[in-house]
This record gives structure tokens, C-alpha cells and sequence, in this order.
């Protein structure tokens, strides 16, 4: 299966949900009112987020009006091309070498799994890589992590359960100088009941590794579940509030219809999202790119 039509089944149910409800709102054939009003309750219904929807209805009126734009087809060309302009607002870097990459969100998320797969994406790159368990208080979470650094061919580093975070992260940063590797990912905790304690740790993390590994590359990774609709939202403003987030990644978005709350976030947000988890398997991380997103759900 080749890369679009993989991101496309995965989002076959967002698609599906959309499709239906435009094939049907165009039977009227008339574009009133009515007609403007009904389809900004069907991107509701994707959770593209109240913000997004106004701004990609005023948009599509102005397209329409000055375009003089009448059939079904163009139509919805014109509202997947607004949509891919506006999650193409927050620009992607991609990773700068030697990279460190802390990968944070809330547990249940897929977190660990996506940095298993993020760990593979990279081996098969060329790239070589290392993990750190920095997420020392779930139970059994450096053993599920070590699973996934298997399956991917790379090493990780971690102590036992309760450790101090911030010591994984220094110990893993001395490996990753010492044997000249790429890319460092580190999972940490994701326990927003006790924010404070979270959000203090996450920055002792960080000046473990401003101390430690200035030269390296800096990005802030936030995983998030795709088939919680707003509520991701609102986890991407906790965390983007206590470290400024380089990058989102939305997973499970094949378990849902509400795949618009990728809009929603970058909208919210202006941080672009990096990878979206379409599928179990572990090459079903994909890259994000915006105007096949936007062909994949409309």
C-alpha cells in the first residue's frame, strides 16, 4: 500500500463521516444560507474546533463569491485546499543532527508507542538512535519501552522504577555523546493530576539537557489521542504553557470520525503537527503532510 493510500484508509472513518454529509447537503443544490450553515455543523462534527470552522467558512464564502464557483466539485476543491493552507500556517522543521527530542503527553495517549515508532522512522533513515526511559514513575513503562527498542534496532538507557528522571536523561545524554549518535528520544511521565509536579519535572529535564548537550538541536514533542476531540485541545495548552511545543503528534486517527481536531489544534496552537498515527502496526507512523490530510478527509 502505497504512502497516501496508507494515510487515507487510516483516516477512512473521518472521511467517511465528512463525505457522507457533504453528498448529501449538495443534493439541494443551492448555496444559501442554509447551505453555509449546515456545513459548518458537519467540520463541527469532525471536531475541526468552532475557531477553525468560522475562519474556514468565511474563506470558502469569499472563494465562492469571487470565484463564482456553483458545482459540487469545485466546491469542495476549494474547501480542502483553505484546510491544507491552514495547517500549512504552522511551519515543520524537520530534526537538525545531533537531535534531542523530549516526548511528552498525558498516559494512554500512545506516547511510548509512537517513540517506538519514531525510533524505527529514524533507524531506517540512516539515522542512529537512542532512547531514555525518563518516565521512571508508571510502572512497567521502561520495560514497554525497551519492547519497542528492540523492535526498532536501537539502544536505550534506564534505571529502575522511582529514579530521578532528570539522572536517566543525563546519563542517556552521556551515552549519546560518547558513541556519536543522532537522535536522542526521551519518554517522560504523563500524569496531568498532579501538574504541578509534571511540569517541574519536564523543566528540570530540560536544563539537564541545556547543561549538559548545548550544541544538540531542541524540539518538544507532544503525543495526543486523536479520538479525544477537543479535550486534545485543551491537553496542548497545558503542556505548550510549561514547555513551548516544536511539534504535534495525533495518533490512534484511524479509531475515529473526529480526525478534524487536527485543525483545531494547529489552530489553537500555531505548532505544526509533525506525525500522525494512522494504524497499529509500527510503520504506520506517517509523516504530516498537510494538502494529503486535507485530500484524505474531504
Amino acid at each position: 500500500m502505497g504512502l497516501f493510500s496508507r494515510i487515507k484508509e487510516g483516516l477512512k472513518k473521518t472521511k467517511e463521516s465528512i463525505s457522507y454529509k457533504l453528498n448529501k447537503l449538495f443534493t439541494g443544490g443551492v448555496l444559501d444560507d442554509g447551505f453555509y450553515d449546515e456545513l459548518e455543523m458537519i467540520l463541527l462534527s469532525a471536531d475541526i474546533g468552532a475557531e477553525a470552522a468560522e475562519e474556514i467558512m468565511d474563506s470558502l464564502r469569499l472563494g465562492i463569491d469571487q470565484k463564482h464557483l456553483r458545482e459540487q466539485e469545485d466546491v469542495i476543491k476549494a474547501l480542502r485546499e483553505i484546510i491544507a493552507d491552514m495547517l500549512s500556517s504552522a511551519q515543520k522543521k524537520p530534526p537538525a543532527f545531533p537531535a534531542v527530542i523530549m516526548v511528552t503527553g498525558v498516559n494512554g495517549v500512545g506516547k511510548t508507542t509512537a517513540i517506538g515508532k519514531m525510533a524505527l522512522k529514524f533507524r531506517k533513515e540512516g539515522h542512529g538512535v537512542c532512547l531514555a526511559a525518563a518516565d521512571t514513575f508508571r510502572a512497567a513503562a521502561a520495560e514497554q519501552l525497551t519492547v519497542w527498542a528492540e523492535r526498532a534496532g536501537v539502544r536505550i538507557v534506564k534505571h529502575a522504577e522511582g529514579a530521578d528522571p532528570a539522572a536517566v536523561v543525563y546519563d542517556a545524554i552521556a551515552s549519546v555523546k560518547a558513541k556519536s549518535t543522532d537522535i536522542l528520544l526521551i519518554d517522560t511521565a504523563g500524569r496531568l493530576h498532579n501538574k504541578k509536579n509534571l511540569m517541574e519535572e519536564l523543566k528540570k529535564m530540560s536544563r539537564v539537557i541545556d547543561r549538559e548537550y548545548p550544541e544538540a538541536n531542541r524540539y518538544n514533542y507532544l503525543v495526543l489521542d486523536g479520538t479525544t476531540g477537543q479535550n486534545a485541545v485543551t491537553q496542548a495548552e497545558v503542556f505548550n504553557e510549561a514547555i513551548e511545543l516544536d511539534g504535534i503528534i495525533l495518533t490512534k486517527l484511524d479509531g475515529t470520525a473526529k480526525g478534524g481536531v487536527v485543525v483545531a489544534v494547529t489552530k489553537a496552537l500555531d505548532v505544526p503537527v509533525v506525525y500522525i498515527g494512522v494504524g497499529e502496526g509500527i510503520d504506520d507512523l506517517q509523516d504530516f503532510e498537510p494538502e494529503q490530510f486535507a485530500a484524505a478527509i474531504i
